[in-house]
């Protein structure tokens, strides 16, 4: 026979006090473990959607980053030409020579320096990522000292503001407008014309060139015949989201490590709680334990029972932390990308893998810590337990 689950509901609410503490406890558990698989997964749906399906970028072969990227200007001219790149509205190659650089901001909040990626871009850059939109003020003029910052960056670094002036490059530049990116890695990013900022910076090669693919389905014979010419062997390309998907791995993988052994350890105790809340209800209930197995319930049916309430207590607790962690949704974070050695603005984000994995953990933290009171409830003597009363 099996025990009805009517009989777990009533043991679990006639120990409320206990139940809740369990349940807290479990709760604060997964939230914490829910908020680190947020972190990284908005960390890299962030980088990741920064790339546009149908974009190719091209690096120097072995570069791990723009940063350390170089394309000197006749490549870019040749690759500007090949017939598997997309034309523009106006005709021309849908291409950016891009150029990539780093430089510090002081902090809103705690006056400290802070380092922001600034890209060169060419022409063709907002139609090349339509997702970027100037939503105050307008984009700047090319051969000019004007700028767009993006919406992260204005509102958490000093002097980014619409109309305000930036120093770097040994030059002063004025901002003229505010980019929203959609909450892509552009959000966090200051964009010029390339040609200025090279000048500016002394600097003499590109970093990178991104291109819309004319045909996505033959890019493997591009990246062949590219790869191949004399010319154009030291370079490697790469679907643009492919390579935002690299640039988020080392931090992402980072975040998950550090999260886990923090909410590991923090685990221990919840399942310890657990086990205590689950040893104290076998001893409350000897009797209760003695008068089942008389009536015929079968060790494992108390085993059972037993292990019902505990996981009952865990997926009660696991999702009060799921819903708690849910509202770190609506907070946005800036941290420094290892990669890009650049502060990035991305928020928590919340999926339907992060709830099973959440839901998941707190089921094995209540089979852990209820497995073993449950075996001592169902290893009781009858005769002993009926004793006890």
């Amino acid at each position: 026979m099996r025990i009805p689950f009517s009989y777990v509901w009533r043991s679990l609410w006639a120990r409320r006090l206990t139940t809740a503490l369990t349940i807290g406890g479990l709760a604060l558990v997964v939230f914490v473990f829910a908020g680190v698989l947020m972190l990284a997964r908005g960390l890299e749906a962030t980088l990741v959607e920064t790339g546009g399906p149908n974009n190719v970028i091209v690096l120097r072969r072995s570069a791990t980053s723009e940063l350390s990227s170089q394309i000197d200007r006749g490549t870019a001219e040749m690759l500007e030409t090949e017939p598997g790149v997309a034309p523009a509205a106006d005709g021309r190659p849908l291409a950016s020579r891009e150029v990539v650089l780093v430089i510090d901001l002081y902090k809103k909040k705690s006056n400290a320096l802070g380092n922001v990626s600034i890209r060169g871009v060419s022409a063709h850059a907002l139609e090349l990522r339509p997702g970027v939109h100037v939503v105050q003020g307008r984009p700047f003029q090319f051969g000019t000292h004007e700028v767009v910052v993006g919406k992260s960056i204005a509102s958490e670094f000093k002097g980014a503001a619409l109309g305000s002036e930036l120093a770097f490059g040994g030059d002063r530049w004025t901002v003229v407008g505010i980019a929203d990116a959609g909450g892509t890695a552009f959000d966090s990013e200051i964009w010029g014309d390339v040609d200025q900022f090279m000048q500016a910076f002394g600097r003499p090669v590109y970093s990178s060139l991104t291109f819309r693919a004319a045909n996505p389905g033959r890019f493997d014979q591009v990246k062949t015949r590219l790869e191949a010419d004399p010319r154009t062997q030291y370079v490697e390309l790469k679907h643009e989201r492919d390579y935002y998907r690299e640039q988020s791995q080392t931090l992402a993988t980072f975040i998950r490590v550090l999260g886990l052994l923090v909410t590991t350890i923090f685990s221990f105790g919840a399942m310890i709680g657990a086990m205590i809340t689950m040893y104290a209800a076998v001893a409350n209930r000897t009797v209760e334990v003695g008068t089942l197995r008389a009536v015929g319930f079968r060790r494992r049916s108390v085993l059972a029972a037993f292990l019902v309430e505990s996981i009952v207590l865990a997926l009660v607790g696991g999702a009060l932390g799921v819903g708690l962690a849910a509202l770190l949704s609506f907070e946005r974070i800036s941290v420094v990308n290892f990669t890009s050695f650049s502060e990035i603005g991305f928020g928590f984000a919340l999926s339907p893998g992060v709830i099973v994995s959440a839901l998941t953990f707190a089921v094995v933290m209540g089979l852990v810590g209820g497995f073993l009171p449950a075996v001592r409830a169902a290893r009781l003597d009858i005769v002993s337990a009926l004793r006890a009363a």
